[in-house]
C-alpha cells in the first residue's frame, strides 16, 4: 500500500530543491507526493524537475507567501485552501515547510510541520530584538502553526534548539539533515580563486564582511546569488564578482573547478550551498556558527571571529598549502555522503509513519 502526502513548497528559495529531493527519496518508500507550490509559479526547468519524480503531482495554487504578505488574513485563509487541498487530494498526511498555514486551518490528518527558517528567529539573529511591530503577525503565525502541528521538524539540531527556545517548544523539533543529490560536474581544470553562494542580499549572509574579504586578495573572489531582496534588501559591494542568480548548470560550472568555498553566515538553519560545495569536494572555510560546527566541525576550516582580515588569512592559507587544500575538498566530500536524500528520506518516512500509526489514520508507510 502507498501514503499519499500532501506537501508544501515555494519555486523561489531552497525549499523548492529540497522538497523536490524529499518527494524523490520518498518514492521507493511508497509514498506518493502532492507538491502544492505557493507564490511566483515554477519555472520550466522546474516543472522539468517535476515531472523526473515519479510518484509527484505539482500543484501550482497561486496561495500568496506569508513573507510576500502584507497581513495575516492571506495566510490565514491559505492555509484552509491547503486543507481543502489535502481533503480533495485524500491524502494521509501533510508537510507544511511554511508553518505558518497551520495556525488556523483544521487538517483531518497528521499534520508535520518543517521549519527551514522564520521571520522571529531570522531577526533575533540579525538584529537582537523580537521583530518589528511590521512583521509581529509573521511570528505569531509561524509559533501558531508550529504548537499546532502533530510533529516539528527542523534541518539541524543546531536550529532547532533556536526555534525550540525563540518560540517557548516544550519538545524541540525532531533534526531530520537536509540531503541534496550531488550535481553532475563537467570536467574543468582547478581553478584558484574563492567562490561563495546564496541570498547576497539577506544581511545575516555577511556579503559586506564577504566584499572586505574579497578587497584583501590577490585571486578573484566570485559570488552567486540575488543581490536584491523581495522588501528592497540590497547587497552593495565593491570588490566581488557578482554573478547573479545561477540555476543548477550553472553551478555546477561554479563547484567543477573546487574553488575554496566561503560562507561567513551568522545564522544558517543547514546551508545546502555548503552541502554543494562539499560535495564537489570544495575545500570549505566557514564561520563559527553552531549550525557548521554540528554538520561540518573536522570538515571545515573554521574562522571564529567576524572578521574580513581573519576570512582572508584563511583563504591566504588553504590557497598556499596544496597538502591542506586536498585534505579538507577530501574531508568535505566524505562529510557530505552523511547528508544525502535517502537518508532525509527515510527519517521523514519514519516520523509520518509513527504519526499515522499513532492517529490511526491513512495506509502503510515504509519506514
Amino acid at each position: 500500500m502507498t501514503v499519499r502526502l500532501l506537501m508544501t513548497a515555494d519555486a523561489i528559495g531552497g525549499v523548492w530543491q529540497y522538497a523536490i529531493d524529499l518527494a524523490a527519496s520518498l518514492d521507493p518508500l511508497g509514498v506518493d507526493t502532492v507538491l502544492a507550490v505557493l507564490g511566483p509559479q515554477a519555472s520550466p526547468a522546474q516543472r522539468l524537475e517535476a515531472l523526473g519524480v515519479p510518484r509527484l503531482k505539482l500543484v501550482e495554487t497561486g496561495l500568496p507567501l506569508d513573507w510576500l504578505s502584507d497581513g495575516p488574513t492571506p495566510v490565514l485563509d491559505a492555509g484552509e485552501a491547503i486543507a481543502r487541498l489535502a481533503r480533495s487530494e485524500d491524502v494521509d498526511i501533510v508537510q507544511l515547510n511554511m508553518p505558518s498555514l497551520g495556525a488556523r486551518a483544521v487538517f483531518d490528518v497528521p499534520v508535520v510541520a518543517v521549519t527551514h527558517g522564520c521571520v522571529g528567529t531570522w531577526w533575533e539573529a540579525a538584529r537582537g530584538t523580537r521583530p518589528d511591530a511590521a512583521y509581529a503577525w509573521q511570528d505569531e503565525l509561524v509559533c501558531a502553526g508550529l504548537f499546532a502541528a502533530d510533529a516539528v521538524v527542523a534541518p539541524s539540531a543546531s536550529y532547532a534548539a533556536v526555534v525550540a527556545r525563540y518560540h517557548q517548544l516544550a519538545v524541540p523539533p525532531i533534526a531530520v539533515h537536509n540531503g541534496r543529490t550531488p550535481l553532475a560536474l563537467p570536467d574543468v581544470a582547478p581553478v584558484d580563486h574563492v567562490f561563495t553562494a546564496g541570498r547576497l542580499w539577506d544581511q545575516v549572509k555577511n556579503t559586506a564582511l564577504l566584499d572586505r574579504t574579497a578587497a584583501r586578495l590577490s585571486v578573484p573572489f566570485r559570488a552567486a546569488g540575488c543581490e536584491k531582496g523581495p522588501h528592497g534588501e540590497n547587497a552593495p559591494v565593491s570588490h566581488l564578482t557578482l554573478l547573479g542568480q545561477l540555476n543548477a548548470a550553472g553551478m555546477a560550472r561554479e563547484f567543477a573547478g573546487r574553488p575554496i568555498f566561503v560562507s561567513a553566515a551568522r545564522f544558517e538553519p543547514f546551508g545546502l550551498a555548503v552541502l554543494e560545495a562539499a560535495s564537489a569536494g570544495c575545500p570549505l572555510i566557514l564561520s563559527s556558527i553552531d549550525t557548521f560546527g554540528e554538520l561540518w566541525s573536522g570538515a571545515a576550516l573554521i574562522v571564529d571571529r567576524d572578521d574580513d582580515a581573519a576570512y582572508a588569512d584563511a583563504i591566504e592559507r588553504v590557497r598556499g598549502d596544496a597538502g591542506l587544500r586536498k585534505h579538507l575538498g577530501e574531508a568535505a566530500r566524505n562529510r557530505a555522503r552523511r547528508y544525502t536524500p535517502a537518508a532525509m528520506g527515510a527519517a521523514m518516512a519514519a516520523i509520518y509513519a509513527g504519526l499515522i500509526a499513532r492517529t490511526g489514520t491513512g495506509r502503510q508507510v515504509a519506514a
